[in-house]
């Protein structure tokens, strides 16, 4: 079946990289929004009859690259796509999978279904919030992992000093990843939130004086987490040279203030968002292109996904 790819804004380049590597373009579309800001999409190329494959991560601003998303799966659907693949590099609201004071939304579950409802037939996501989303879907999901990536282009910097850092306890599978790839030990930071953008680190599990701390996690946002975490190191005695590994680099509100005053050797992230270019954070950037169009191209013929998938 014939193989397309489509984009939303909200990561334009990286959809172009995951086409270059398929060895097409991606199919082009106008997305614009009335003087009222509805939204208005049209697909300008055709898609009958073919495999569509649209990416779009659903980072800030989430409600509009969503609707976006959606929007491109009614456009694709009613030109006649035979089937219908979501690439989602980030996942909006993985945070919002339970009520946590009992009168709240859930989110996560609400956006899966919206997936499913807008046509997709499946969702290709990388590094989620948690595995257990996955049973919120109605339709199958690929979960992808970028650890792999992220540890070899971090593995320069780990030295017989090194260790692991999980800045709270959600953490630690992902940390123990980590820590089996880089052949490092693990310390555990015992976080406390105090509020969307404030938390507090009680102490430190695990020998952390005279260390060149890395600290993993799945999403840089505010930068709060990692600010935290950091100072707990220092207190502890750690090298004033940090690393710091994540795999989607939101930075919102003060994250950047916030990362610029740590003594961080290198952020390494993916380009699941856009990162912009800041001269106070020494940003690493790696490409999902590459997983991301084999990903796309196993599934257009069929075949086995499983050295690709995580199920930590």
């Amino acid at each position: 079946m014939n193989l397309v790819v489509l984009a939303g804004s909200g990561n334009a380049s990286l959809a172009d990289a995951v086409a270059e590597r398929l060895g097409t373009v991606v199919c082009r579309s106008v997305i614009s929004r009335f003087p009222d800001s509805e939204l208005h999409v049209e697909i300008e190329g055709s898609v009958r009859g073919c495999d569509a494959y649209v990416v779009q991560p659903t980072g800030p601003p989430a409600d509009d690259n969503l609707m976006e998303l959606i929007f491109l799966a009614d456009a694709c659907r009613r030109a006649g796509a035979a089937r219908l693949t979501a690439i989602v590099p980030y996942f909006a609201y993985a945070r919002q999978d339970r009520r946590v004071k009992g009168r709240e939304a859930v989110g996560a579950r609400l956006i899966a279904d919206m997936l499913r409802l807008a046509g997709f037939e499946r969702i290709v996501a990388v590094d989620l919030h948690t595995v257990s989303l996955e049973g919120f879907f109605g339709v199958p999901l690929e979960h992808l992992s970028a650890v792999s990536l992220l540890a070899n282009a971090v593995e320069e910097l780990v030295v017989d000093q090194s260790v692991i850092v999980t800045p709270d306890l959600g953490a630690v599978k992902l940390a123990e990843t980590y820590a089996e790839l880089l052949r490092r030990p693990i310390a555990i930071a015992h976080k406390i939130r105090l509020s969307g953008e404030a938390v507090r680190v009680r102490g430190i599990v695990g020998e952390v004086a005279g260390r060149r701390p890395v600290i993993v996690d799945d999403m840089i946002s505010t930068g709060g987490t990692i600010e935290a975490a950091a100072r707990a190191l220092i207190a502890g005695g750690c090298l004033p040279e940090i690393t710091v590994v994540a795999s989607h680099a939101l930075l919102v509100g003060p994250a950047i203030g916030r990362l610029s005053a740590l003594p961080l050797k290198r952020i390494v992230v993916t380009d699941s968002l856009p990162t912009p270019a800041h001269d106070s954070l020494p940003l690493q950037v790696v490409s999902l292109a590459p997983m991301l169009a084999e990903a796309a191209g196993r599934l257009n013929v069929g075949e086995s996904m499983s050295e690709l998938l995580t199920h930590r």
